[in-house]
């Protein structure tokens, strides 16, 4: 039998993370997969999501370059070159992931992995055992029960598609779901987005989310809220017929549920272990990621702290420190920045103008809205917003939010600045890049409340 000092269940971002770290200190480690080497990310998320998202953008160029004397013919979209050219990204960067394993004397086990109890795992038809376990199994699309389920495609089964459908239902009101509404409707798809209660993108600051709603109106994604699938069936040509339970009726090529991930636990063995799940259904952890089973560990989106990959890799990295060798690594959930792939581009770190009002006593908001530069000689009625959040008793820029083109580049560098504890004034004496749209972050004079 195989003996590691580390075995990593999953070799998601957090997995691969932590086992590269282990490794470099010293320990002999193993990471177990059974499907996608790189995790949700690289194979069915963040990676070819963006690729997606990049793809749908071209339509406003084409459209945007008439304004700047550039005559196109019709341009036509192939979505199998798309899809092919896609397979073969992250076929290449599955390879990358296998070599950084390789290259840092990891051993990968490829196979379902099943704790057997106490440091023992089976991996396949091979038992192996570990003095410390880490689980980074990462989460799983979820479809809700209701009948027509059969009908319908979650946010793994979307980068698969055969042919892209002329229209589409998409049910669900966070990122993915955005997200997908945005690329659909770019790449020529009528779109149509469901969501049970009154307004998307819950978390992120409200005016934001009523100007994204403003905004993918304009581009012609339609918008259906406080409305949610009661049924789905499919007719003889294929159509998928939707009712909503306001008895409104849709019809549509295809029916995507981004309605939410949950951890991927099942058959992983936990029964035979102390680990226990929180009430969300994730596993529960203390302040340095370990379970309730003494040597089991548990990271990234299975624990549910935030749910994106840069924290994954945060947790992946302290925890493999803390335990071979560089104690007192922790990660800062205070400031985490996230972008939101839709049209235009959502970004944003710190706290929303709510949040920052339940905080502080008082708080100043700076704010503009306008028509990007590189709009001006189309006829395109995009427009972009900026928000500043201060907490005024010191002056801390606590909130930072935008909508508009390259909002996550340029929030990124806001986050720096935020992290290290920059002031509304630090911002104000900032000298701004020239004709830019991040230069409007350092020069709001003026609060608006």
């Amino acid at each position: 039998m195989q003996h590691f000092d580390l075995l990593v269940i999953g070799a998601g971002s957090g997995g691969v993370r932590a086992s590269r770290i282990a490794a470099s200190l010293g320990a002999k480690v193993a990471v177990a997969e059974e499907r996608y080497l790189g995790g949700t990310c690289v194979n069915v998320g963040c990676v070819p999501k963006k690729l997606f998202v990049y793809a749908s953008h071209f339509s406003d160029l084409f459209s945007q370059s008439r304004g700047y004397g550039w005559a196109l013919s019709d341009p036509q979209l192939s979505w199998k070159t798309l899809r092919e050219n896609k397979d073969r990204e992250i076929e290449r960067l599955n390879g990358v992931y296998g070599r950084l394993l390789d290259n840092a004397g990891v051993t990968l086990l490829e196979g379902h992995a099943t704790l057997l109890g106490s440091k023992r795992v089976m991996v396949g038809d091979e038992e192996v055992s570990a003095e410390r376990i880490i689980i980074a199994v990462g989460g799983w699309p979820f479809v809700p029960e209701f009948p027509g389920r059969e009908h319908v495609i979650d946010s793994n089964d979307v980068f698969y598609l055969d042919e892209l459908p002329e229209e589409i239902v998409i049910v669900g009101g966070g990122y993915i779901a955005a997200e997908f509404a945005g690329i659909f409707n770019g790449l020529g798809v009528k779109t149509h987005l469901v969501y049970r209660r009154e307004l998307f993108l819950r978390g992120f600051d409200r005016e934001i989310r009523e100007f994204m709603v403003e905004q993918m109106r304009a581009k012609g994604v339609v918008l259906h809220f406080n409305a949610d699938v009661t049924s789905v069936s499919v007719d003889a040509a294929g159509v998928r017929n939707v009712t909503l339970d306001n008895g409104q009726q849709l019809s549509a090529g295809q029916v995507m549920y981004a309605t939410g991930r949950r951890p991927l636990l099942d058959n992983l063995g936990l029964e035979s272990t102390s680990v226990r799940l929180t009430d969300k259904g994730t596993i529960d952890v203390d302040d340095k990621f370990e379970t309730h089973e003494s040597g089991v560990y548990a990271i990234g989106d299975v624990v549910g702290r935030a749910e994106l990959t840069p924290v994954a890799l945060a947790e992946g990295m302290a925890l493999a420190r803390n335990l071979f060798g560089e104690v007192g690594q922790a990660v800062n959930y205070d400031l985490i920045p996230t972008a939101v792939f839709t049209q235009p581009n959502i970004a944003t770190v710190g706290l929303s103008e709510e949040d920052a009002r339940e905080r502080y006593e008082q708080v100043a908001v700076y704010q503009s809205s306008f028509k990007p530069m590189q709009l001006s000689l189309t006829d395109s009625d995009e427009r972009c917003i900026i928000k500043v959040i201060v907490d005024v008793a010191s002056d801390q820029v606590v909130g930072c939010h935008m909508a508009g083109p390259e909002a996550g580049e340029i929030i990124q560098g806001l986050a720096v600045a935020m992290t290290a504890g920059a002031t509304k004034a630090d911002f104000d004496r900032t000298i701004g890049i020239h004709p830019t749209l991040a230069e409007e972050f350092v020069t709001l004079r003026q609060a608006v409340r």
